[in-house]
């Protein structure tokens, strides 16, 4: 007797392994991109544009404060999503975290005025070379 194999399991077997994989590769790391006027951060669904003119300061961290995720997730060394700060519970004011390196440094971005940004490379030479650039672009914006 042989067994009749159905096309549509199959299909959606595979549709779903491509939609996990997709989704692995584009959460692996942060994609970041720099241009003259501004920067870049795609992690997965996570996107951040912000352009060097509303840049409040550039600080290097050895740890992030301590934040309530309101979505996102943590996996071995790596911490995305979108967090609020303990202190700031009563306000609604986001913070967005790219931490690709949980144990090195992390670069922490104000702009416009109150918003935070946590971010780092994998690996901690890029990190610093990253938060050079960045130092430098606030130096020479007119505030």
């Amino acid at each position: 007797m042989e067994k009749k194999r159905h096309g549509l399991w199959n299909f959606l077997i595979v549709l779903t392994l491509i939609i996990c994989l997709a989704a692995f590769v584009l959460h692996y790391k942060n994609w970041t991109s720099i241009d003259n006027q501004s920067m870049k951060i795609v992690s997965g669904f996570y996107y951040q544009n912000i352009n060097f003119s509303e840049l409040d300061s550039v600080v290097l961290l050895d740890k992030i404060p301590p934040m309530e995720r309101l979505n996102g997730f943590s996996a071995l060394e790596k911490e995305k999503g979108v967090f609020r700060e303990f202190k700031d519970s009563l306000t609604d004011k986001k913070v967005y975290v790219f931490v690709d390196n949980y144990a090195s440094s992390k670069i922490k971005l104000v702009h416009h005025d109150s918003l935070k940004l946590f971010l780092n490379l994998k690996d901690s030479t890029d990190t610093e070379q990253l938060f050079k650039t960045l130092s430098e672009k606030i130096a020479v914006e007119p505030n």
